[in-house]
Protein backbone atom coordinates (compact mmCIF):
# COMPACT_ATOMS: atom_id res chain seq x y z
CA UNK A 1 0.00 0.00 0.00
CA UNK A 2 0.96 3.62 -0.49
CA UNK A 3 2.96 5.43 2.17
CA UNK A 4 3.85 9.08 2.75
CA UNK A 5 1.43 10.49 0.18
CA UNK A 6 -0.88 13.40 0.88
CA UNK A 7 -3.76 10.93 0.68
CA UNK A 8 -2.24 8.77 3.43
CA UNK A 9 -1.53 11.76 5.65
CA UNK A 10 -4.98 13.28 5.34
CA UNK A 11 -6.69 9.90 5.74
CA UNK A 12 -4.73 9.14 8.92
CA UNK A 13 -5.38 12.59 10.41
CA UNK A 14 -9.13 12.21 9.90
CA UNK A 15 -9.46 8.59 11.05
CA UNK A 16 -11.81 8.31 14.02
CA UNK A 17 -11.52 4.55 14.32
CA UNK A 18 -11.78 1.21 12.58
CA UNK A 19 -15.25 -0.29 12.28
CA UNK A 20 -16.08 -4.01 12.74
CA UNK A 21 -16.42 -4.22 8.94
CA UNK A 22 -12.75 -3.24 8.61
CA UNK A 23 -13.71 0.12 7.13
CA UNK A 24 -12.39 3.38 8.46
CA UNK A 25 -14.69 5.81 10.24
CA UNK A 26 -13.48 9.02 8.63
CA UNK A 27 -14.21 12.51 9.95
CA UNK A 28 -15.51 14.89 7.26
CA UNK A 29 -14.29 18.46 7.59
CA UNK A 30 -16.59 20.05 4.99
CA UNK A 31 -19.98 18.78 3.89
CA UNK A 32 -21.57 20.36 0.82
CA UNK A 33 -25.24 19.79 0.05
CA UNK A 34 -27.70 20.74 -2.69
CA UNK A 35 -31.37 20.24 -3.44
CA UNK A 36 -31.23 16.82 -5.11
CA UNK A 37 -29.70 14.38 -2.61
CA UNK A 38 -30.46 16.22 0.64
CA UNK A 39 -34.30 16.19 1.00
CA UNK A 40 -34.40 12.43 1.58
CA UNK A 41 -31.42 12.63 3.95
CA UNK A 42 -33.13 15.31 6.05
CA UNK A 43 -36.32 13.22 6.05
CA UNK A 44 -34.32 10.32 7.49
CA UNK A 45 -33.01 12.56 10.26
CA UNK A 46 -36.52 13.68 11.14
CA UNK A 47 -37.79 10.08 11.19
CA UNK A 48 -35.12 9.22 13.76
CA UNK A 49 -35.38 12.52 15.65
CA UNK A 50 -31.70 13.21 14.97
CA UNK A 51 -29.94 16.57 14.85
CA UNK A 52 -27.26 17.80 12.48
CA UNK A 53 -24.16 17.29 14.60
CA UNK A 54 -22.01 20.14 13.24
CA UNK A 55 -24.23 22.45 11.17
CA UNK A 56 -21.35 24.91 10.83
CA UNK A 57 -19.47 22.30 8.77
CA UNK A 58 -22.28 21.98 6.21
CA UNK A 59 -22.90 24.47 3.40
CA UNK A 60 -25.86 24.36 1.02
CA UNK A 61 -26.68 25.76 -2.40
CA UNK A 62 -29.16 25.07 -5.18
CA UNK A 63 -27.84 24.19 -8.63
CA UNK A 64 -29.09 21.07 -10.41
CA UNK A 65 -32.75 21.99 -10.85
CA UNK A 66 -32.63 25.77 -11.21
CA UNK A 67 -33.72 27.13 -14.60
CA UNK A 68 -31.12 29.29 -16.31
CA UNK A 69 -33.51 31.48 -18.33
CA UNK A 70 -36.24 32.54 -15.92
CA UNK A 71 -35.48 32.05 -12.23
CA UNK A 72 -38.65 33.75 -10.96
CA UNK A 73 -40.33 31.92 -8.11
CA UNK A 74 -42.23 29.72 -7.97
CA UNK A 75 -40.31 27.75 -10.61
CA UNK A 76 -42.44 26.59 -13.55
CA UNK A 77 -41.37 23.00 -12.78
CA UNK A 78 -43.49 22.01 -9.75
CA UNK A 79 -41.03 19.31 -8.63
CA UNK A 80 -38.10 21.72 -8.84
CA UNK A 81 -40.03 24.23 -6.73
CA UNK A 82 -40.80 21.54 -4.15
CA UNK A 83 -37.12 20.56 -3.98
CA UNK A 84 -35.86 24.09 -3.42
CA UNK A 85 -38.57 24.70 -0.81
CA UNK A 86 -37.52 21.53 1.01
CA UNK A 87 -33.90 22.70 1.09
CA UNK A 88 -34.91 26.18 2.23
CA UNK A 89 -36.89 24.70 5.11
CA UNK A 90 -34.27 22.15 6.16
CA UNK A 91 -31.40 24.63 6.18
CA UNK A 92 -33.56 26.95 8.29
CA UNK A 93 -34.58 24.17 10.68
CA UNK A 94 -31.04 22.91 11.22
CA UNK A 95 -29.15 26.21 11.12
CA UNK A 96 -27.17 25.47 7.93
CA UNK A 97 -25.66 28.20 5.75
CA UNK A 98 -27.57 28.34 2.47
CA UNK A 99 -26.66 30.22 -0.70
CA UNK A 100 -30.01 30.62 -2.41
CA UNK A 101 -30.75 32.10 -5.83
CA UNK A 102 -30.24 35.85 -5.65
CA UNK A 103 -27.93 35.72 -2.64
CA UNK A 104 -24.96 36.78 -4.76
CA UNK A 105 -23.12 33.57 -3.89
CA UNK A 106 -25.37 30.85 -5.33
CA UNK A 107 -24.06 28.52 -7.98
CA UNK A 108 -22.87 25.03 -8.75
CA UNK A 109 -21.74 23.44 -5.50
CA UNK A 110 -18.25 22.63 -6.84
CA UNK A 111 -17.78 26.20 -8.02
CA UNK A 112 -18.96 28.15 -4.99
CA UNK A 113 -16.98 26.28 -2.31
CA UNK A 114 -13.57 26.90 -3.94
CA UNK A 115 -14.32 30.49 -4.93
CA UNK A 116 -15.25 31.34 -1.34
CA UNK A 117 -12.24 29.60 0.19
CA UNK A 118 -14.37 26.96 1.89
CA UNK A 119 -12.27 24.24 0.28
CA UNK A 120 -8.75 24.14 1.71
CA UNK A 121 -5.70 21.83 1.65
CA UNK A 122 -5.72 18.87 3.99
CA UNK A 123 -9.50 18.75 4.30
CA UNK A 124 -11.83 15.84 3.88
CA UNK A 125 -14.81 16.95 1.78
CA UNK A 126 -18.03 15.10 1.01
CA UNK A 127 -21.04 15.92 -1.13
CA UNK A 128 -23.96 13.99 -2.55
CA UNK A 129 -22.65 14.51 -6.07
CA UNK A 130 -20.28 12.42 -8.21
CA UNK A 131 -17.98 15.30 -9.10
CA UNK A 132 -16.94 16.17 -5.55
CA UNK A 133 -13.46 15.05 -6.60
CA UNK A 134 -13.16 18.62 -7.96
CA UNK A 135 -12.04 19.83 -4.52
CA UNK A 136 -8.96 17.64 -4.66
CA UNK A 137 -7.34 20.40 -6.72
CA UNK A 138 -6.57 22.06 -3.38
CA UNK A 139 -4.89 19.04 -1.84
CA UNK A 140 -8.13 17.93 -0.19
CA UNK A 141 -9.51 14.40 -0.19
CA UNK A 142 -13.00 14.75 -1.59
CA UNK A 143 -15.66 12.10 -2.06
CA UNK A 144 -18.97 11.95 -3.86
CA UNK A 145 -21.49 10.12 -1.68
CA UNK A 146 -25.02 8.71 -1.85
CA UNK A 147 -28.16 9.91 -0.09
CA UNK A 148 -27.85 7.55 2.91
CA UNK A 149 -24.27 8.73 3.36
CA UNK A 150 -25.45 12.36 3.23
CA UNK A 151 -27.66 11.42 6.19
CA UNK A 152 -24.69 9.82 7.96
CA UNK A 153 -22.52 12.91 7.57
CA UNK A 154 -25.31 15.21 8.73
CA UNK A 155 -25.89 13.07 11.81
CA UNK A 156 -22.33 12.06 12.71
CA UNK A 157 -19.93 14.14 10.58
CA UNK A 158 -18.27 10.84 9.61
CA UNK A 159 -18.30 8.31 6.80
CA UNK A 160 -17.56 4.59 6.72
CA UNK A 161 -15.02 4.10 3.92
CA UNK A 162 -12.45 1.58 2.79
CA UNK A 163 -9.01 3.06 2.26
CA UNK A 164 -7.98 3.47 -1.37
CA UNK A 165 -4.76 2.68 -3.14
CA UNK A 166 -2.92 5.66 -4.65
CA UNK A 167 -1.87 5.99 -8.29
CA UNK A 168 0.46 8.81 -9.24
CA UNK A 169 -0.31 10.22 -12.69
CA UNK A 170 2.52 12.35 -14.00
CA UNK A 171 2.11 14.62 -17.00
CA UNK A 172 5.23 16.50 -18.00
CA UNK A 173 5.94 19.22 -20.55
CA UNK A 174 4.18 22.27 -21.91
CA UNK A 175 0.73 21.85 -23.40
CA UNK A 176 0.60 22.74 -27.12
CA UNK A 177 -1.48 25.76 -28.20
CA UNK A 178 -5.21 25.02 -28.24
CA UNK A 179 -4.83 22.21 -25.68
CA UNK A 180 -6.41 22.71 -22.26
CA UNK A 181 -6.89 20.98 -18.92
CA UNK A 182 -10.08 19.37 -20.27
CA UNK A 183 -8.05 17.74 -23.05
CA UNK A 184 -5.53 16.45 -20.50
CA UNK A 185 -8.11 14.64 -18.39
CA UNK A 186 -9.98 13.28 -21.42
CA UNK A 187 -6.65 11.96 -22.69
CA UNK A 188 -5.87 10.31 -19.34
CA UNK A 189 -9.29 8.66 -19.16
CA UNK A 190 -8.98 7.53 -22.76
CA UNK A 191 -5.66 5.84 -22.01
CA UNK A 192 -6.45 4.35 -18.58
CA UNK A 193 -10.12 3.60 -19.17
CA UNK A 194 -13.32 4.43 -17.32
CA UNK A 195 -12.65 1.58 -14.90
CA UNK A 196 -8.90 2.08 -14.63
CA UNK A 197 -9.15 4.02 -11.40
CA UNK A 198 -11.48 1.71 -9.51
CA UNK A 199 -10.11 1.31 -5.98
CA UNK A 200 -7.69 4.22 -6.42
CA UNK A 201 -7.15 7.82 -5.50
CA UNK A 202 -5.36 9.65 -8.30
CA UNK A 203 -2.51 12.00 -7.43
CA UNK A 204 -1.84 14.33 -10.37
CA UNK A 205 1.79 15.41 -10.57
CA UNK A 206 4.46 16.56 -12.98
CA UNK A 207 5.43 19.85 -14.59
CA UNK A 208 2.19 20.15 -16.58
CA UNK A 209 0.03 20.22 -13.46
CA UNK A 210 2.53 22.43 -11.65
CA UNK A 211 2.06 25.02 -14.42
CA UNK A 212 -1.76 24.86 -14.29
CA UNK A 213 -3.94 27.44 -12.58
CA UNK A 214 -6.21 26.32 -9.75
CA UNK A 215 -9.22 26.37 -12.05
CA UNK A 216 -7.44 24.15 -14.56
CA UNK A 217 -6.55 21.73 -11.76
CA UNK A 218 -10.22 21.71 -10.71
CA UNK A 219 -11.21 20.69 -14.24
CA UNK A 220 -8.84 17.72 -14.11
CA UNK A 221 -9.78 16.60 -10.59
CA UNK A 222 -13.48 17.03 -11.41
CA UNK A 223 -13.38 14.21 -13.94
CA UNK A 224 -11.34 11.76 -11.85
CA UNK A 225 -14.58 9.92 -11.15
CA UNK A 226 -15.09 9.44 -14.90
CA UNK A 227 -11.91 7.40 -14.91
CA UNK A 228 -13.20 5.22 -12.08
CA UNK A 229 -11.14 6.86 -9.31
CA UNK A 230 -12.99 7.70 -6.10
CA UNK A 231 -11.03 10.93 -5.77
CA UNK A 232 -8.20 12.85 -7.40
CA UNK A 233 -5.91 15.53 -6.02
CA UNK A 234 -2.96 17.82 -6.63
CA UNK A 235 -0.47 18.62 -3.89
CA UNK A 236 -0.89 22.21 -2.63
CA UNK A 237 1.77 24.70 -3.69
CA UNK A 238 2.29 28.44 -4.15
CA UNK A 239 -0.42 28.51 -6.81
CA UNK A 240 -2.87 27.06 -4.29
CA UNK A 241 -1.94 29.54 -1.57
CA UNK A 242 -2.12 32.53 -3.92
CA UNK A 243 -5.62 31.47 -5.03
CA UNK A 244 -6.90 31.06 -1.47
CA UNK A 245 -5.41 34.16 0.12
CA UNK A 246 -8.02 36.78 0.92
CA UNK A 247 -11.05 34.62 0.09
CA UNK A 248 -14.09 34.73 2.37
CA UNK A 249 -13.33 31.69 4.50
CA UNK A 250 -9.54 31.54 4.14
CA UNK A 251 -7.53 32.06 7.34
CA UNK A 252 -6.47 35.63 8.03
CA UNK A 253 -3.41 37.29 9.59
CA UNK A 254 -1.26 35.05 11.79
CA UNK A 255 -3.70 32.18 11.20
CA UNK A 256 -2.89 32.37 7.50
CA UNK A 257 0.83 31.89 8.13
CA UNK A 258 0.15 28.92 10.40
CA UNK A 259 -2.19 27.40 7.85
CA UNK A 260 0.31 27.69 5.00
CA UNK A 261 3.01 26.12 7.16
CA UNK A 262 0.73 23.17 7.87
CA UNK A 263 -0.43 22.91 4.26
CA UNK A 264 3.19 22.60 3.17
CA UNK A 265 3.72 19.76 5.66
CA UNK A 266 1.00 17.51 4.23
CA UNK A 267 2.28 17.32 0.65
CA UNK A 268 3.43 13.91 -0.52
CA UNK A 269 6.95 13.10 0.67
CA UNK A 270 9.77 13.05 -1.86
CA UNK A 271 10.19 9.33 -1.11
CA UNK A 272 6.47 8.54 -0.93
CA UNK A 273 5.49 5.05 -2.00
CA UNK A 274 2.70 4.68 -4.57
CA UNK A 275 0.70 1.63 -5.58
CA UNK A 276 1.15 2.57 -9.23
CA UNK A 277 2.78 5.30 -11.32
CA UNK A 278 1.76 6.30 -14.86
CA UNK A 279 3.40 8.99 -16.99
CA UNK A 280 2.26 11.01 -20.00
CA UNK A 281 3.93 13.53 -22.29
CA UNK A 282 1.99 16.79 -22.63
CA UNK A 283 3.33 17.29 -26.16
CA UNK A 284 1.42 14.21 -27.32
CA UNK A 285 -1.98 15.60 -26.28
CA UNK A 286 -4.13 17.43 -28.82
CA UNK A 287 -7.64 18.89 -28.58
CA UNK A 288 -9.71 15.88 -27.55
CA UNK A 289 -13.32 15.00 -28.35
CA UNK A 290 -15.43 12.07 -27.20
CA UNK A 291 -17.07 10.08 -29.95
CA UNK A 292 -19.01 7.53 -27.92
CA UNK A 293 -21.16 7.04 -24.83
CA UNK A 294 -18.51 7.05 -22.10
CA UNK A 295 -15.86 9.68 -21.30
CA UNK A 296 -13.25 7.03 -22.10
CA UNK A 297 -14.34 6.91 -25.73
CA UNK A 298 -12.26 9.92 -26.71
CA UNK A 299 -9.94 10.78 -29.56
CA UNK A 300 -7.69 13.53 -30.78
CA UNK A 301 -9.61 15.90 -33.03
CA UNK A 302 -7.39 15.03 -36.01
CA UNK A 303 -7.90 11.27 -35.60
CA UNK A 304 -10.49 8.95 -37.07
CA UNK A 305 -13.14 7.17 -35.02
CA UNK A 306 -11.58 3.86 -33.97
CA UNK A 307 -12.72 0.67 -35.62
CA UNK A 308 -13.56 -2.37 -33.53
CA UNK A 309 -10.48 -4.30 -34.59
CA UNK A 310 -8.20 -1.57 -33.25
CA UNK A 311 -9.79 -1.77 -29.80
CA UNK A 312 -9.14 -4.25 -26.99
CA UNK A 313 -11.58 -7.16 -26.92
CA UNK A 314 -13.12 -5.84 -23.70
CA UNK A 315 -14.04 -2.51 -25.35
CA UNK A 316 -15.60 -3.83 -28.54
CA UNK A 317 -19.16 -4.46 -27.36
CA UNK A 318 -19.63 -0.94 -25.97
CA UNK A 319 -17.97 0.47 -29.09
CA UNK A 320 -20.57 -1.26 -31.26
CA UNK A 321 -23.28 0.15 -28.99
CA UNK A 322 -21.73 3.61 -29.30
CA UNK A 323 -21.50 3.53 -33.12
CA UNK A 324 -25.21 2.77 -33.32
CA UNK A 325 -26.35 5.26 -30.69
CA UNK A 326 -24.12 8.11 -31.85
CA UNK A 327 -24.84 7.42 -35.54
CA UNK A 328 -21.13 7.69 -36.29
CA UNK A 329 -19.10 5.56 -38.67
CA UNK A 330 -15.91 3.85 -37.46
CA UNK A 331 -12.86 4.80 -39.48
CA UNK A 332 -14.28 8.24 -40.35
CA UNK A 333 -12.95 11.56 -38.99
CA UNK A 334 -14.75 13.21 -36.09
CA UNK A 335 -13.99 16.52 -37.80
CA UNK A 336 -16.98 17.75 -39.74
CA UNK A 337 -19.56 16.03 -37.51
CA UNK A 338 -22.59 18.35 -37.53
CA UNK A 339 -23.72 19.80 -34.19
CA UNK A 340 -27.10 21.21 -33.16
CA UNK A 341 -26.44 22.55 -29.67
CA UNK A 342 -23.29 24.03 -28.13
CA UNK A 343 -23.12 24.31 -24.32
CA UNK A 344 -20.44 26.03 -22.24
CA UNK A 345 -20.77 25.60 -18.48
CA UNK A 346 -20.97 22.91 -15.73
CA UNK A 347 -18.85 22.17 -12.66
CA UNK A 348 -16.12 21.08 -15.06
CA UNK A 349 -15.83 24.20 -17.20
CA UNK A 350 -18.10 26.96 -15.91
CA UNK A 351 -15.52 29.09 -14.10
CA UNK A 352 -14.30 32.55 -15.02
CA UNK A 353 -11.09 31.33 -16.70
CA UNK A 354 -13.16 28.96 -18.86
CA UNK A 355 -15.40 31.83 -19.95
CA UNK A 356 -12.42 34.09 -20.63
CA UNK A 357 -10.80 31.50 -22.88
CA UNK A 358 -14.06 30.80 -24.70
CA UNK A 359 -14.65 34.54 -25.19
CA UNK A 360 -11.19 34.92 -26.74
CA UNK A 361 -12.15 32.37 -29.36
CA UNK A 362 -15.65 33.80 -29.84
CA UNK A 363 -14.46 37.40 -30.31
CA UNK A 364 -15.30 38.51 -33.85
CA UNK A 365 -16.91 35.18 -34.74
CA UNK A 366 -20.55 34.30 -35.37
CA UNK A 367 -22.51 31.21 -34.37
CA UNK A 368 -23.50 29.22 -37.44
CA UNK A 369 -27.08 29.32 -38.66
CA UNK A 370 -29.29 26.66 -37.08
CA UNK A 371 -27.02 26.12 -34.05
CA UNK A 372 -28.30 26.83 -30.54
CA UNK A 373 -25.34 28.05 -28.45
CA UNK A 374 -25.40 29.22 -24.87
CA UNK A 375 -23.10 30.03 -21.96
CA UNK A 376 -24.01 29.30 -18.35
CA UNK A 377 -21.76 30.77 -15.63
CA UNK A 378 -20.94 28.41 -12.77
CA UNK A 379 -22.02 30.83 -10.05
CA UNK A 380 -23.49 34.24 -9.41
CA UNK A 381 -20.00 35.52 -8.64
CA UNK A 382 -18.64 34.14 -11.92
CA UNK A 383 -21.53 35.81 -13.75
CA UNK A 384 -20.86 39.14 -12.05
CA UNK A 385 -17.15 38.95 -12.83
CA UNK A 386 -17.74 37.96 -16.45
CA UNK A 387 -20.18 40.81 -16.95
CA UNK A 388 -17.78 43.29 -15.34
CA UNK A 389 -15.19 42.20 -17.93
CA UNK A 390 -17.69 42.43 -20.80
CA UNK A 391 -17.52 38.73 -21.62
CA UNK A 392 -21.29 38.49 -21.78
CA UNK A 393 -21.35 41.10 -24.53
CA UNK A 394 -18.76 39.19 -26.56
CA UNK A 395 -20.83 36.03 -26.35
CA UNK A 396 -24.13 37.74 -27.17
CA UNK A 397 -22.62 39.63 -30.12
CA UNK A 398 -21.30 36.30 -31.41
CA UNK A 399 -24.74 34.69 -31.24
CA UNK A 400 -24.53 32.86 -27.90
CA UNK A 401 -27.26 33.10 -25.28
CA UNK A 402 -26.05 34.39 -21.88
CA UNK A 403 -27.78 32.60 -19.01
CA UNK A 404 -28.19 32.59 -15.21
CA UNK A 405 -25.99 30.28 -13.07
CA UNK A 406 -26.83 26.59 -12.68
CA UNK A 407 -25.91 23.08 -13.77
CA UNK A 408 -27.95 23.58 -16.95
CA UNK A 409 -27.44 21.09 -19.77
CA UNK A 410 -24.85 19.03 -17.96
CA UNK A 411 -27.76 16.84 -16.88
CA UNK A 412 -31.49 16.51 -17.49
CA UNK A 413 -32.84 17.95 -14.22
CA UNK A 414 -33.83 21.42 -15.46
CA UNK A 415 -35.40 22.91 -18.62
CA UNK A 416 -32.13 22.90 -20.62
CA UNK A 417 -32.40 19.64 -22.56
CA UNK A 418 -31.63 18.18 -25.95
CA UNK A 419 -34.54 17.33 -28.23
CA UNK A 420 -34.79 14.12 -30.24
CA UNK A 421 -31.44 12.97 -31.59
CA UNK A 422 -29.80 16.39 -31.49
CA UNK A 423 -26.04 16.29 -31.14
CA UNK A 424 -24.38 18.53 -28.59
CA UNK A 425 -20.87 19.92 -28.32
CA UNK A 426 -20.57 20.20 -24.55
CA UNK A 427 -17.97 21.36 -22.03
CA UNK A 428 -19.57 19.18 -19.34
CA UNK A 429 -18.32 15.86 -17.95
CA UNK A 430 -20.58 13.02 -19.07
CA UNK A 431 -21.71 11.79 -22.47
CA UNK A 432 -23.90 8.92 -21.27
CA UNK A 433 -27.05 7.99 -23.15
CA UNK A 434 -29.81 10.43 -22.23
CA UNK A 435 -27.54 12.50 -20.00
CA UNK A 436 -28.55 15.80 -21.61
CA UNK A 437 -32.28 15.23 -21.52
CA UNK A 438 -33.27 13.20 -24.56
CA UNK A 439 -33.19 9.40 -24.67
CA UNK A 440 -31.72 9.68 -28.17
CA UNK A 441 -29.71 12.88 -27.69
CA UNK A 442 -25.98 12.66 -28.39
CA UNK A 443 -23.14 14.37 -26.56
CA UNK A 444 -19.59 15.17 -27.65
CA UNK A 445 -17.40 16.30 -24.74
CA UNK A 446 -14.68 18.87 -25.43
CA UNK A 447 -13.04 22.01 -24.01
CA UNK A 448 -14.94 25.34 -23.96
CA UNK A 449 -12.68 26.67 -26.73
CA UNK A 450 -13.54 23.66 -28.88
CA UNK A 451 -17.24 24.19 -28.15
CA UNK A 452 -16.94 27.74 -29.50
CA UNK A 453 -15.20 26.45 -32.63
CA UNK A 454 -18.02 23.92 -33.13
CA UNK A 455 -20.65 26.63 -32.64
CA UNK A 456 -19.02 28.92 -35.20
CA UNK A 457 -18.57 26.22 -37.83
CA UNK A 458 -21.72 24.24 -37.07
CA UNK A 459 -19.64 21.09 -36.85
CA UNK A 460 -16.74 19.62 -34.91
CA UNK A 461 -13.78 21.80 -35.79
CA UNK A 462 -10.17 22.12 -34.67
CA UNK A 463 -9.96 25.32 -32.62
CA UNK A 464 -6.32 25.66 -33.61
CA UNK A 465 -7.43 26.35 -37.18
CA UNK A 466 -10.16 28.85 -36.38
CA UNK A 467 -9.21 32.23 -37.81
CA UNK A 468 -9.11 35.10 -35.36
Amino acid sequence: MSKGTLFDKVWDLHTVGTLPSGQTQLFIGLHLIHEVTSPQAFAMLRERNLKVLFPERTVATVDHIVPTENQARPFADVLAEEMIQALEQSTKDYGIRFYNVGSGSQGIVHVIAPEQGLTQPGMTVACGDSHTSTHGAFGAIAFGIGTSQVRDVLASQTLALSKLKVRKIEVNGKLPPGVYAKDVILHIIRKLGVKGGVGYAYEYAGSTFAAMSMEERMTVCNMSIEGGARCGYVNPDETTFAYLKGRDFAPKGADWDKAVEWWRSIVSDADAVYDDVVTFDAAEIEPTVTWGITPGQGMGVSETIPTTETLPESDRAIAQEAYKYMQLTPGKPILGTKVDVCFIGSCTNGRISDLREAAKVAQGQQVAAGVKAFVVPGSERVKQEAEAEGLDKIFVQSGFEWREPGCSMCLAMNPDKLQGDQISASSSNRNFKGRQGSSTGRTLLMSPAMVVAAAVKGEVYDVRKLSS
